[in-house]
């Protein structure tokens, strides 16, 4: 089974990205279950299918299969609602990890969020002066609950 084993910060300084290349990302949600969420994702011209299931503590089960471009396109157009994500990721290698920096943009403007994947739960990382609050386990934080409550609308 593949895991998917991540730790999710705020991010204070976003000056962190000035010298990074970023990659658009648009994502939808074909499902919401409490169990399991699947999701389409495009960036560039190529796209992929993801199932994730339910997060204990860090770490879910993921599975991640590429599709066809314009199939993704349709799904994105027709099963995914209003709710499409849109954001820009940056990655910062650290060492043998890397930080994926993700700047939402539309409905979810303003947020900005660092994760971070691991090979276990109890890996060790070093934490940059660039983050902030940790928001693992914060489900509002997951990129299914903003498709449904975007960060705009949070009061």
């Amino acid at each position: 089974m593949a895991l998917e084993i991540e730790r999710k910060f705020l991010v204070r300084d976003l000056s962190i990205t000035d010298s990074l290349a970023g990659e658009r990302l648009t994502q939808g949600y074909l499902s919401h279950d409490k169990n399991a969420t699947v999701r389409v994702r495009t960036t560039g011209d190529t796209a992929w299918l993801t199932i994730k299931g339910k997060t204990v503590g860090a770490t879910r089960s993921e599975f991640e299969y590429a599709i066809p471009l314009a199939d993704a396109h349709q799904m994105l157009a027709e099963l995914c609602g209003a709710g499409v994500i849109d954001k820009t990721r940056y990655r910062l290698p650290q060492g043998e990890l890397c930080w994926e920096i993700d700047v939402f943009h539309g409905d979810n403007e303003g947020l900005i969020v660092a994760e971070i994947e691991l090979p276990s739960e109890k890996t060790s990382f070093e934490k940059p002066a660039w983050l902030g609050e940790e928001v693992t386990g914060e489900t509002r934080y997951y990129n299914s609950a903003l498709s449904t409550k975007p960060y705009k609308s949070w009061p």
